[in-house]
């Protein structure tokens, strides 16, 4: 038996020891990206452009939206491995992992190509004028078109996680934000390319995290089957099981994201730009927490495919604990420092009002995003990933619409903020009800999802096998 798990890490051990380095080693990477991200935002700011600021602004929406489509594939790639591993069948898991990334890049390359092609209609949507709009366009249609290097990046960096190797995960997304820390100066001032040099640096980066998470999977973990039609076709029913609900579910948050965008261009560019820089901040302040997601999965995982109910409770309340103590330490951090990070974007007027309130209490209720992403996760581990869906887009539909039309009505630009904060307070809470619900539930009580029961059988028939 120990030796048919010897590569379920994480199914003894301290549970908070296992999230810890899980989401730390995974956030290094995460944030190397981000931290990239926010200097390319700085690097633009530099250039005393506004329509350049806000036209990142309305481009970051539109790439939050393709860049969660492969999170949803990886969050698929993630629960099948794991569960493969914690049920000791490591060919299953090769199999999955080769036919995950197959569809990753099949499926990644259909909706790179259908949102490349309405670029100018997504970007004038969010409310983007004439000069922006261009601009915007013309620095997604470098990018969108590397989506599915992105996917195999991200949906690799996910069989590592649900390896327990969650440190050579890392290095594939710090080579990528090592590449783009490189070539954003020379590109957008060296050559002088501007927009255009920092969409080239991040095309180049995609490649770069495409090809070091690969080596590892060859080199330390076995390596990926052949796909064949047989496997593609057998597979394709549990991986759009847990992919197509993942999908939608990761979906609403650029959807929410576009609307609030788009609530923000009412108040003008100086708004626009200052909701770009609080965008960047907020991934590199709670990198950790985007990470904790990724993190959860594997160990909620691997002890559900395990049969170890108990574990499997006990990492979601450890990792609200870890949750909460990030969060106090990163608040209390932004607070101290929130006029020298206004000052270094040159942030003034409305977009300076608005770093402030991101910096002073409006961190504190990143809290129950963190509870949001653990519960996610946890859904989608424990056979649920419709529950994931509806309650993702309950948050960024009913829960940003409505908050936001109130508060932007009653305090302007800094309520559109504050309005979004208070429907993840709401949502937060109740993905916690439900996650209890279903962890309280008898062991061997049938899952509700529609495909659940499907990828149960199927797993414990090559399980068998």
């Amino acid at each position: 038996m120990a030796e048919n798990h010897a590569q379920a890490v994480f199914l003894e051990g301290s549970l908070f020891r296992h999230i810890t380095v899980m989401s730390l080693t995974s956030s290094v990477g995460l944030m190397a990206v981000f931290l990239v991200d926010l200097v390319d935002m700085l690097f633009i700011s530099m250039l005393g452009n506004e329509e350049l600021a806000a036209a990142v602004g309305y481009a970051g929406a539109i790439l939050f939206f393709t860049t969660s489509f492969g999170i949803g594939m990886a969050i698929a790639g993630g629960a099948l491995v794991a569960r493969a591993l914690g049920q000791g069948d490591e060919a299953l898991a090769r199999r999955r992992s080769s036919t995950v990334l197959t569809y990753g890049v099949m499926f990644g390359a259909i909706f790179a190509a259908v949102v490349w092609y309405y670029v100018p209609d997504l970007v004038a949507l969010l409310g983007a004028s004439d000069a922006t709009q261009d601009l915007a366009t013309g620095y997604l249609r470098i990018i969108v078109p590397t989506l599915p290097l992105l996917l195999v990046g991200m949906v690799g960096g996910a069989i590592l996680r649900a390896h327990g190797d969650a440190r050579r995960a890392m290095m594939a997304t710090i080579a990528g934000g090592v590449v783009n820390a490189v070539l954003d100066p020379i590109l957008i001032f060296g050559f002088g390319l501007e927009l255009t040099g920092a969409a080239l640096a991040s095309a180049a980066a995609r490649v770069a995290i495409a090809a070091v998470a690969l080596i590892p999977i060859f080199r330390h973990h076995g390596g990926l089957a052949r796909p064949a039609l047989p496997d593609m076709a057998l597979d394709l029913r549990p991986i759009l099981g847990l992919a197509a609900p993942a999908i939608l579910t990761q979906l609403a948050t650029p959807i929410g994201q576009a609307y609030v965008t788009r609530s923000m261009s009412e108040f003008g560019e100086d708004a626009v730009a200052g909701m770009a820089i609080v965008a960047r901040l907020t991934p590199v302040a709670f990198g950790v927490l985007f990470a904790l997601s990724g993190a959860v999965g594997p160990i909620v995982g691997q002890n559900f495919g395990a049969g170890l109910q108990d574990r499997v409770r006990r990492t979601y309340t450890e990792a609200l604990l870890f949750t909460a103590i990030v969060v106090v330490v990163m608040a209390a951090l932004l607070f101290a420092l929130r006029a020298p990070i206004a000052n270094m974007f040159g942030a003034e007027g409305e977009a300076r009002d608005l770093v402030f309130l991101f910096c002073g209490p409006l961190a504190l209720a990143f809290f129950f995003n963190g509870m949001l992403f653990v519960s996610n996760a946890s859904f989608n581990n424990l056979g649920h990933p419709f529950t994931s869906t509806w309650v993702n887009w309950g948050r960024h539909t009913i829960g940003t619409i409505i908050p936001v039309i109130l508060f932007s009505a009653w305090l302007g630009a800094e309520g559109v903020l504050i309005g979004q904060a208070v429907g993840g307070v709401v949502f937060g809470l109740l993905s916690a009800v439900l996650v209890r619900r279903i962890m309280d539930r008898a062991p061997d009580a049938p899952p509700r999802d529609p495909f659940a029961r499907q990828i149960r059988q199927i797993t414990l028939f090559h399980h068998r096998r």
